[in-house]
């Protein structure tokens, strides 16, 4: 149960939870290189919404340097990275999530993937030119984008989808609406055997999201049943989240993760988030082909993109924003 803090006034806007989880279940590993792999990824996407995959082909190069400029970031002093700030939408954030109340142990960069404009206040922040920085980050989204890409074509292979490219080439199209998220989660002191919420639970309403963090716990998914796992720490890994809007797309065979972090009581965690999103105007609904032969069991209203990115930014963290757009199945 979460509860809120009473140690202090400055942390009762602060959530805390059980430390204790289940740890009996087993994150889906999927090796890219194999060539069943299309099967267990259709699996992992099915009963979990998450997996981890390995032989991801991203250069560990570019996983180093931008890490390496994150985490001088985060490390200067406030009023410099406020000068990044604040992220409206892109920019430098602390402790406020959204526009809605929520809060967490976390301090953040928000940007863009198709504006390089984004990198010129983060850059002067570290001392270096705008271009130098901008680079790192192009190589690394480029690469992850890629990685995304390939995940969701083999998806759609999976499915028996006659279109290869029918989820990646949203994330292709130049006017897609893909952002970029750096997490620091500084240390933090345990309350009474109970955690600090880094992030609290949620779900991406993007497609896809690729997640890499360094070698410090905190990230935890929930299964179907309400109980929360821990996913084990893993540098080397990326993790995949489906998004609302693929769930949306297969109509619910895919499930989009509740997902949440907790903060670490002795180490920075530095997370490294792409949100594959789709352009605002494309219209997101159940695809034909996943429909039942002669039957339209759509489980789900069309709307665009933009109408549901709207929706959610009006959101609580915590809120079933799908709800909205289910459709009512007459008794």
């Amino acid at each position: 149960m979460v509860v809120m803090s009473k140690q202090s006034s400055k942390m009762e806007q602060f959530c805390v939870v059980n430390s204790s989880q289940s740890t009996n279940t087993l994150i889906p590993l999927i090796d890219l290189s194999q060539p069943d792999s299309r099967s267990c990824l259709v699996k992992a996407c099915e009963d979990f919404g998450f997996f981890k995959v390995i032989n991801h082909g991203i250069p560990t190069e570019f996983i180093n340097k931008l890490e390496s400029k994150a985490i001088k970031f985060f490390s200067s002093p406030m009023s410099e990275k406020e000068k990044a700030g604040p992220p409206n939408p892109v920019g430098y954030g602390n402790k406020s999530i959204g526009r809605n109340g929520d809060v967490g142990w976390v301090e953040y960069l928000l940007l863009t993937t198709n504006s390089e404009n984004d990198c010129q206040k983060i850059a002067s922040v570290l001392g270096e030119t705008p271009e130098n920085f901008s680079l790192c980050v192009n190589n690394y989204v480029k690469a992850v984008k890629k990685m995304a890409c390939d995940i969701l074509e083999l998806l759609a292979e999976g499915l028996k989808i006659q279109q290869k490219n029918v989820f990646s080439e949203l994330l292709m199209d130049k006017q897609s609406d893909s952002v970029f998220r750096l997490n620091h989660y500084p240390p933090c002191p345990v309350f009474h055997g109970k955690n600090l919420i880094g992030f609290g639970e949620h779900t991406d309403p993007q497609i896809i999201s690729v997640l890499r963090s360094n070698n410090t716990s905190g990230l935890q998914i929930s299964l179907k049943q309400g109980s929360w796992i821990p996913v084990p720490a893993d540098q080397d890994s990326f993790f995949i989240n489906v998004g609302d809007s693929l769930q949306v797309m297969t109509n619910g065979r895919f499930k989009s993760v509740r997902h949440r972090v907790l903060a670490n009581s002795y180490k920075s965690r530095v997370s490294m988030i792409y949100f594959g999103g789709p352009p605002l105007s494309e219209k997101i609904a159940p695809l034909p082909s996943l429909l039942k032969e002669g039957n339209n069991n759509s489980l789900y209203k069309e709307f665009t993109w933009f109408e549901y990115k709207i929706s959610a930014y009006q959101s609580k963290l915590a809120d079933n924003r799908l709800c909205l757009f289910e459709k009512i199945t007459a008794l």
